[in-house]
This record gives structure tokens, sequence and C-alpha cells, in this order.
């Protein structure tokens, strides 16, 4: 069983998108650290990119602060490394095809492998574009993890069927960041996924309370958080890790119970 499938093995999973050296490497590892504390079951690494066309402006401003940081991607590979050392349970890194072209496809696959990392998400690589990494990510061990969209209609059942690691369901158009009320039927997208697929699914895009955890969680197989947790970033920087502890535990708390 991939590490992955252990995230949803015992009840619904909470994961954690923290971005890569907003404000700085250190204070990631810290985030990191907490968020496995506050009860995380799954953490999504953004590697920072100049234009990242899925993100709203949070994370948006985040991949900025990283970048005027001096933030790498091989500081992404070296700081997931050490996160390796002390933490087991899964982490997938989220970034744009560019990152990973420029950097040298296979290159760049073997680095996320050798620095224990289990997945990858690529939000602007649609399903009919995935050939272009899929059978290298699969090479080194890596997970491509396949987003559905509420306007994948028809196309739902194809990307489930071909679906590794975990869905991710995006929970809304647009991009990411909270929102005050989720209304696509989660359900029905939750049904199509099961119907072609035995992996799980997670909706993303928009939960930042508790509740939408809890219900979004109850609908599918997890709830994935990332603009919520990033504003704590922007306000609290290299003193979020508390902040964000606190957070985490409120929301993996409720995603565990649905």
């Amino acid at each position: 069983m991939s590490r992955i499938h252990q995230a949803f093995e015992n009840h619904k999973a909470f994961i954690a998108f923290i971005t890569v050296g907003d404000p700085d490497l250190a204070t990631t590892e810290k985030v990191v650290h907490a968020a496995v504390e506050g009860g995380a079951d799954l953490i999504e690494l953004g590697i920072p990119f100049s234009d990242p066309t899925a993100e709203g402006p949070v994370i948006m401003e985040a991949d900025n602060r990283a970048l005027a940081g001096g933030t790498t991607t091989d500081d992404v590979f070296a700081l997931t490394k050490k996160l390796r050392e002390t933490i087991d349970i899964p982490m997938v890194y989220m970034t744009y095809a560019n990152v990973v072209f420029s950097y040298g496809t296979e290159k760049f696959m073997q680095k996320a492998a050798d620095a224990g990392i289990d997945g990858l998400i690529l939000p602007d690589v649609p399903y009919e574009e995935k050939e272009d990494f899929d059978p290298l990510a699969t090479k080194y061990g890596l997970d491509l993890v396949s987003m559905i969209a509420p306007t994948s209609e028809n196309r739902i059942a194809m990307i489930a069927k071909e679906a590794k690691g975990f869905v991710y369901m995006v929970s809304s158009l647009g991009v990411t960041g909270t929102r005050a009320s989720i209304t696509t039927d989660i359900g029905a997208m939750t049904k199509l996924v099961k119907a072609n697929t035995d992996i799980p699914c997670a909706v993303g895009f928009g939960i930042s309370t508790p509740e939408q955890a809890k219900k979004m969680a109850a609908l599918s197989d997890g709830a994935i958080v990332g603009s919520a947790i990033i504003k704590l970033l922007a306000e609290y920087g290299r003193d979020a890790a508390g902040p964000v502890k606190e957070y985490v535990k409120s929301m993996a708390d409720a995603a565990h119970s649905a």
C-alpha cells in the first residue's frame, strides 16, 4: 500500500498545503512539523512559481514572498529530505509544469523521489497532457495526482479510471481561496469517481472552517486546505507555527469526525 493510501486508511483525511520558503525555509520546517502535530494526515508542499495560474491572491503572494527570499527548487528538495527524517506521513509536491520542465522532468522526478516525496500535483497539466509526466513519475515511484473540476463532467469517469494516489476534487470554479459557501454537488462528483476507481478522493479549494471541512470530508474521503493556512503565515510570519498547529488541529478534528 502506498503511503498516500495510508493517510485515508483509518478515518477521513485532513490535507494541509504549505508554500515552501514563505517567509523562509526555517519557518516552513517549523510550520510543517506544527501541521503534523496538529493532526494533518498528508502535507502538500507548494514549490513556488512566478505564475501560479490556479492560485488566488493569498497563495500567489506566498509564492512571491518565497521567491523574493531566494527559494529554489533545490532548496525545496533539501528541505523535504530533512523533513522526511522525522515525518512519516505522506508528502506531495504541488507545482506547475514549467517548474518541472525547466528543471528537467526526469531529474525532477528522481530528486523528488530521493527526497522522500510520494506524489505530485500539477494543476496546469490536463489529463490529455499527463503523458509528458506520468511515465517518469511512475518510474520513480511517484503518484501523479489527478484533479477533477465541476466542469470535468463526462471526463470525470475517464480521469478517475487512471488516477493514482488520490483524486483531487476541485470544489469550485476559479482559483484557490476561501469561500463563504461551497455550492458544487460534491456528493455527485464523489459518486462518479467511486464508480470508476477505488482510490480515495479529497476536496480542495475554498475550505476554511471546521464546519466546511467536516461537510466536505463527509461527502468524500478528505478535505484539503491551503489559503486559510497561508493567511496565518502572512499574518504571523516567522511566529506562525503555534497558530498553524492550533488551526490545523481544529480542522483535522472536524475532518476526522466526519
